[in-house]
């Protein structure tokens, strides 16, 4: 279990065989045909088919739905970037981060293109998201005007500028 405190992850779920107060089914607790990682896998998959985000960051309310996905979170707060590049002063706070610097950076490849244009980029999603240029697609709704945005970073930009107090 994740300890609570300021700045630190804090778990919503109780023990395992506590009960949830959640509302999520409990695993048999007392079965003596099943072990405590079988219990916690089953807890796992029924908390992620009820899209239950237990771990939640004691600096701002961020709620995951893996202690893994919190403790990537916390290095926001922590400044922790413990992936460092071999070849330059560059630090990650995630390993595909640093492979796409890397990717970038140092090797070159990309191996994402553009059909269109012949636009090279390292991410699947970059490549996505450049495809909106040659496509006029903007998914991104103001919820207030008709504004529309290619990207989410524009929609908040505008909602900022044009529809707060």
């Amino acid at each position: 279990m994740a300890t609570a405190g300021h700045g630190s992850p804090t778990e919503v779920l109780q023990n395992w065989c506590e009960g949830s107060p959640t509302g999520v089914p409990q695993v048999d607790c007392d079965s003596k045909t099943s072990n405590a990682g079988d219990q916690r896998t089953a807890q796992k998959v029924t908390l992620k088919s009820a899209g239950e985000k237990p771990f939640m960051c004691g600096e701002c309310g961020y709620r995951a739905a893996q202690k893994a996905s919190l403790s990537v979170h916390m290095r926001t707060h922590t400044g922790e970037r413990p992936y460092k590049c071999d070849l330059c002063d560059y630090s990650a706070t995630q390993k595909i981060i640093l492979d796409n610097h890397i990717a970038a950076k140092h090797t070159g490849d990309k191996p994402y293109m553009c059909g269109e244009c012949g636009y090279r980029t390292v991410q699947k999603s970059t490549l996505s998201v450049h495809m909106r240029i040659h496509t006029r697609e903007k998914p991104y709704k103001c919820d207030q005007c008709d504004y529309s945005a290619k990207q989410k970073f524009h929609l908040d930009l505008h909602v900022a500028a044009k529809h707060t107090d």
